[in-house]
């Protein structure tokens, strides 16, 4: 151990404290012993570090700080450089506000289009997310302080967070949900890492030893901590002995004794504390070497030019018909909707930014070449009816050569805690859109929202630019590619089905009681599209250009692909140019292509470049679930480039000589998985492939509740205070989205609804414990009187405790 002699000196009352918060965003400190406390702050898109009261959910402001385009958006580059870039100005500002652990990126795949936090995670790829990932990394652990990757793992719904069980076989978990992980620790060398809330196969994620263990420690060599997501500790110890050696928000000392228990009665030895207290101690001695120097202010300009330039390069261009974009010099435009004057830049809940400026479409017009005719709201933000909103909008549409349509989704529908609740976008947008239409024809909307969504309305526009969440410079980023200043260089880093019900994992999401079964396997996203022929709106690494290119002379290697790039079109532009490896078996089920490579290629008009994309160690594996490791299979692969997942320009192949492992699959068991027609799975096949029985779903209705049973399940109380105290939230959060207090509701649903009872106990800083959750149990579990005397005299020893320590 590095820090043995400051361990040694150590009680097991100080060791055990350092293993929690202090307080709801800072480490316990030591002073007799010169060990300080650490600040976390959030952070995957810009800095929220609160100067007043903390919370996790983004209701009370933060310092300001940049608020940079969303992880969703910066996807969209495929530009490492870029990631790395942003990262570096992200640790510039967190030294600026002293915070030592940034926590982000968000690495989650997007399972399903309708997870309420897609707008943090990078995308549906786990190479694009791995890359992304790394690269910011790389950036924020420059500036010395540390990056926190999140959330680990297989958190793929908001609905029950805190306490859904996945069901995912064992080589889709390592091929899909941990390989960007992987790349993460291994490439980007983390230095901290946030478990997540849910439990994997029957077990919390930071209690998994297999998780833990074999595979985070073992397999991937990680030497960094591991924290809790706030409040996700579930037993303190059983975290503890898998090697999670941070638990926050505090505990005031609760889950301290928990520790000091355990050891004292042999049920964790002393020696794997300490062994955790060494690594706590690693990233608290080098995140406080920078702050030995003299700390400098960001310069806010400098930073909001940045946010710029990142929107700027994550911008999508969907659609262009009629080459209506870039706009013509001096052309009438109408500038239709309430996203124009009130932006949409960035998501909610725990990320929500304080920004150090805001760019709005409306101030930024008179920058661009353009004569606008005026503004109308169009529609109402958060989706209510309003005719003669629709008819003010016509009226000014029938002015102008062009309407700029400012569209989405509002920051209600996107938000931590809570899922979508379909994938269309509002109602009065798209009425709006119709009855513009039927005016002027020439319509270019511009998209902001953080993940995909349906477009059946996509017919009645001819330009289609997707904006994502672009951050406080996004609207600028937006006009200069509208009017031909910025080429767009942005391609899709998820799909966009044309309906909801062609997403593979339709019929298993999310999951509403104990559990949620990945039953589509491997096949998500482009993987399931492209393998099952599902046509899709918008494929996966699409996106389009005022250039045009040219891919030609492709040469595969042993060790890499070479092929060459021209610009054939009369302006500079960027292409993505993507590496895909397929094959063809009847031994292995796999999807008929896969990322493996890309580059992002910067060209003058007509100039070629050469590009050399290296495989990897990622290139060809697959893992085989009998001998448990990587394996190869031997044979040819089809080596395939191309500007999207459905546009392969050049194809070629390669023979590989293989491992040689043994299959460990029976083809005629597992017909959905070998023909990749994995979207409706039934029981019997998926157990097959899990090679167990899948556990019971539905909740034992005949027990009582307990600590890890939500607030929602109050309506299987057997106390009736209980269950019409749960009739009051629900009636409470029906009134609050009745009278348009959408924002309110939501939290009531997030922070309540959702929250398991042991929550009450882990996010309040020590007003409630453990015993006084037992005495709410009791109330609910049908002994009101006894269960309402135990909590009382729990907070009088509770507060007798606390009067004594002072």
């Amino acid at each position: 151990m590095k820090y043995a002699e400051i361990i040694s000196q150590m009680t097991l009352e100080e060791k055990a404290s350092l293993t929690s918060g202090k307080d709801f965003w800072q480490s316990m400190d030591i002073e007799r012993l010169g060990i300080k406390n650490m600040f976390l702050s959030d952070g995957p898109h810009g800095i929220r570090k609160q100067a007043a009261a903390a919370d996790h959910l983004g209701l009370n402001a933060s310092i300001p700080a940049t608020c940079f385009p969303t992880a969703a958006t910066i996807a969209n580059s495929w530009n490492e450089k870029l990631g790395e870039k942003i990262g570096e100005f992200l640790g510039d500002e967190a030294v600026s506000q002293k915070v030592n652990v940034l926590l982000g990126p968000g690495t989650n795949m997007k399972r399903n289009p309708l997870c309420g936090r897609n707008f943090e995670y990078f995308s549906e790829d786990p190479y694009l997310a791995g890359k992304m990932a790394a690269s910011y990394i790389r950036g924020i652990q420059s500036r010395g302080i540390s990056a926190c990757v999140k959330h680990f793992c297989v958190n793929n719904q908001e609905e029950r967070r805190m306490v859904i069980d996945t069901i995912v076989d064992e080589r889709t978990l390592r091929e899909i949900y941990l390989t960007a992980f992987e790349i993460a620790v291994k490439e980007g060398a983390t230095k901290t890492l946030m478990s997540s809330y849910n439990m994997l196969n029957g077990t919390y994620t930071n209690e998994n030893l297999h998780l833990m263990k074999d595979i985070l420690r073992g397999e991937w060599d990680y030497k960094g901590v591991v924290v809790t997501d706030w409040g996700g500790s579930n037993d303190r110890v059983a975290g503890l002995i898998a090697g999670n050696e941070l638990e926050m928000p505090t505990t005031c000392g609760e889950t301290n004794v928990d520790i000091i228990n355990a050891v004292k009665s042999g049920k964790i030895k002393e020696e794997v504390l300490d062994e955790c207290i060494d690594r706590l101690l690693e990233l608290i001695f080098t995140t406080e070497e920078v702050y030995k120097k003299q700390r400098k202010e960001f310069d806010v300009e400098e930073h909001h030019k940045m946010a710029q330039l990142a929107a700027e390069e994550s911008i999508v261009m969907l659609k262009n018909e009629e080459n209506i974009l870039p706009l013509k010099k001096k052309a009438k435009v109408a500038v239709i909707g309430d996203f124009a004057k009130n932006p949409r830049y960035q998501g909610a809940g725990s990320s929500i930014v304080n920004p150090t400026k805001l760019n709005n479409t409306l101030d930024c017009l008179k920058e661009i070449d353009v004569q606008s005719v005026g503004y109308a709201p169009g529609f109402e933000r958060y989706g209510k009816k309003n005719d003669k909103l629709i008819k003010e909008a016509c009226v000014l549409a029938d002015k102008a050569d062009v309407v700029l349509l400012y569209i989405g989704l509002d920051e209600a529908t996107e938000a931590e805690g809570l899922d979508r609740q379909d994938m269309k976008l509002p109602q009065n947008q798209i009425d709006l859109i119709e009855a513009i239409s039927k005016v002027n024809t020439n319509i270019v909307a511009v998209l902001s929202c953080g993940s995909a969504i349906e477009m059946p309305w996509i017919k009645n526009i001819k330009g289609l630019v997707h904006a994502y969440l672009s951050g406080q410079a996004g609207a600028k980023a937006v006009l200069r590619v509208l009017c031909g200043e910025v080429n767009p260089s942005g391609k899709l880093a998820e799909s966009y089905p044309i309906r909801y019900e062609d997403v593979p994992s339709y019929s298993n999401f999310p999951g509403k009681e104990v559990s949620v079964e990945y039953r589509e396997g491997p096949y998500i996203g482009y993987r399931y599209y492209g393998t099952a022929n599902v046509k899709v709106q918008f494929p996966f690494g699409y996106g389009l250009s005022y250039a045009t290119f040219e891919y030609g002379d492709l040469k595969v290697e042993s060790d890499k692909v070479t092929f060459t790039l021209k610009n054939t079109g009369n302006v500079a532009g960027a292409e993505v140019a993507q590496l895909y490896i397929g094959k063809s078996s009847d031994v292995i089920f796999r999807p008929n292509k896969e990322l493996k490579g890309f580059k992002k290629i910067f060209l003058e008009p007509g100039e070629t470049q050469t590009v050399k994309i290296l495989f990897d160690d990622k290139s060809f594996r697959y893992f085989n679930v009998t001998t448990s490791s990587w394996e190869e299979e031997a044979g040819e692969y089809k080596i395939m480039i191309g500007s999207s997942s459905e546009d392969v320009k050049l194809s070629g192949a390669i023979i590989r000589q293989g491992t040689n492992a043994a299959s460990p699959y029976n083809k005629a068991a597992l017909p959905s998985y070998f023909s990749g027609k994995a979207s409706n799975v039934d029981a019997e096949e998926f157990e097959t492939l899990l090679g167990r029985k899948i556990p019971e779903a539905k909740w034992d209705r005949s027990k009582s509740l307990g600590y890890n049973d939500t607030i929602g399940q109050l309506i299987y109380a057997k106390s009736a205070f209980a269950r019409f105290a749960l009739h009051l939230i629900n009636f409470a959060y029906g009134f609050l989205k009745k009278i348009g207090k959408r924002g309110t509701a939501n939290i009531i649903m997030m922070s309540v609804y959702h929250m398991p009872f042991r929550g009450i106990a882990r996010m309040t800083g020590g007003a409630f414990n453990m015993p006084m959750v037992d005495g709410l149990l009791m109330m609910v579990n049908g002994h009101f009187f006894k269960g309402f005397r135990h909590l009382l005299r729990e907070r009088k020893k509770m507060r007798k405790a606390a009067e004594a320590n002072q």
